[in-house]
Formats: structure tokens, sequence, C-alpha cells
């Protein structure tokens, strides 16, 4: 097979895990990313990333859809910010140096994957319900972070999941089937107009994120299939370690940089 297809074919394979990672925690870019950088520079790697990813996060919701009643209430308050900080933070992606934003990722991850681990306590500790809606304060405490998530995500990206899970959890939310849906409708929202600023500067492959679409799609919907089948103990576990594992790959970037 020659190089060139082979290359096809391992970007197809990153597509797939990173769809399967997406739909259960977040961080699929972490896989796509660098397997594009090996054929493109960073900035397109980026931009062709998350064209390739946007639409395995609707696939993913697709998958969720049993779930989707139960987020209702969230979705008006959730995508506003969702789209205006991912505007906000795919324009930054293309004119600002990446060292600025790059040295607070790691930081962003660990503490997320940390509050994540320790939600069940903290919510029982603070009363937090799921049948109870949260205060007035609670509510727009998790806008504002949704917000500045939201830029991230616009500007990178990897991680975002593991943020989202874990304010949605601070938040009172305990299923981890309907966090997982407005995830990843959520991702979706900012993914999405990602897409047209980076289309709109010209920084996609397009023949790349063409292969590698289709297999997104594919592992995103296994992956919301395979969430719904196995131990929800065992979906939290698996968001934690990913968690962790972005911050530990993060942190070592850095400490080698």
């Amino acid at each position: 097979m020659p190089e060139d297809a082979w290359t096809y074919v391992w970007l197809a394979a990153a597509a797939f895990a990173a769809g399967i990672v997406n739909s259960i925690a977040g961080g699929g870019t972490l896989l796509t990313f660098p397997s594009l950088l090996a054929v493109v520079p960073p900035v397109v790697a980026n931009g062709t990333s998350t064209v390739a990813l946007v639409p395995g996060s609707l696939s993913a919701v697709w998958g969720f859809r049993r779930d989707i009643a139960t987020i209702r209430r969230w979705v008006p308050l959730l995508v506003p910010p969702s789209i205006v900080g991912g505007l906000l933070g795919s324009f930054l992606v293309t004119r600002l140096p990446e060292r600025y934003f790059d040295a607070m990722v790691p930081w962003l991850i660990l503490t997320a994957a940390l509050l994540f681990l320790f939600q069940p306590i903290l919510a029982r500790h603070a009363g937090a319900s799921e049948k109870a809606a949260p205060g007035a304060g609670k509510v727009a405490a998790v806008v504002v972070l949704q917000f500045f998530v939201a830029v991230y995500g616009g500007y990178f990206g990897a991680g975002i999941g593991i943020l989202m899970l874990s304010a949605l959890g601070l938040m009172g939310m305990s299923d981890i089937l309907a966090m997982n849906c407005l995830k990843n409708l959520l991702a979706a929202s900012i993914n999405g107009v990602s897409v047209l600023v980076f289309a709109g500067e010209g920084v996609v492959r397009w023949e790349l994120a063409a292969i590698m679409a289709p297999t997104a799609i594919a592992g995103a919907y296994a992956g919301a299939r395979m969430a719904q089948r196995i131990d929800r103990r065992i979906v939290r576990g698996l968001v934690v370690a990913i968690g962790l594992s972005l911050a530990v790959y993060y942190f070592y970037q850095r400490w080698n940089s």
C-alpha cells in the first residue's frame, strides 16, 4: 500500500477512536491533532481536526437521543454562550501566539478531572439534587463558566468535555448519560461555529477532513451506545482517567519545551 494510503488509514483510525472518546467523555482532539501534525502545520492540523470531529459530535447527540428530554431546560441557557465563546476562541487561534493559552491547558484539565472525580462527594456535601432546580446564582455561574470553556474549545478544545461534565456535575446533575448528551450538544455548538471561522481563514485541509469525518461519526455513535450499556461507575472512572491522562500529557509537553 502506498505511503499516502497508510497515512489516510492512520488518520481515519485516529478519528474513529477520537469519536468514541469524545462521545463518552471528551478529549478526542488529543488523538486527531497529533496525527494530523505529522502531515500539516499546527494551525491547519487544529482546523482540520475540528472540521473532522464536528459530525461526530452530532452523531453522539443522536446516540444519546433518549436522554434529550431530560436536558431541555439547559439548552437555551448554555447553547448561546457556547456559540459566542466558540466564535471568540476560534478567532483568537488565528490572531494570538499559541503560548499564551497553551500555558493554561494542563492546569484546566487537571482541575476539571479532579472536580469530576470528587463531584459525588461535593454534590452530597452541598445537598445538590437533580430533582431540585439549582439557584439562580449557581445557574449564572455555570453559564459564565460555559462561555470560558467555549472560548478554550474554539481555541483548541482538547478536554472541553471534561470541563463541561465537571460544571454540570457541580450544578447537581448526576445522570452521566444525560450529562454526556448535553455535553455533546454543547461541543457541537462550539465546534460548529469554529468550522465556519477556520473555513473562512483557509486553515482546513478538506481532503483530510473528508477522510476522517465518516469514521469519527461511526466512532461517536459506537461510543454513545457503549456508554449506555456499561456500568455508569465505569463511565465515570473512564472520564477521570481520560482527564488525568490529558493533564499528564500536557504537563509533559510543557516540561519538555
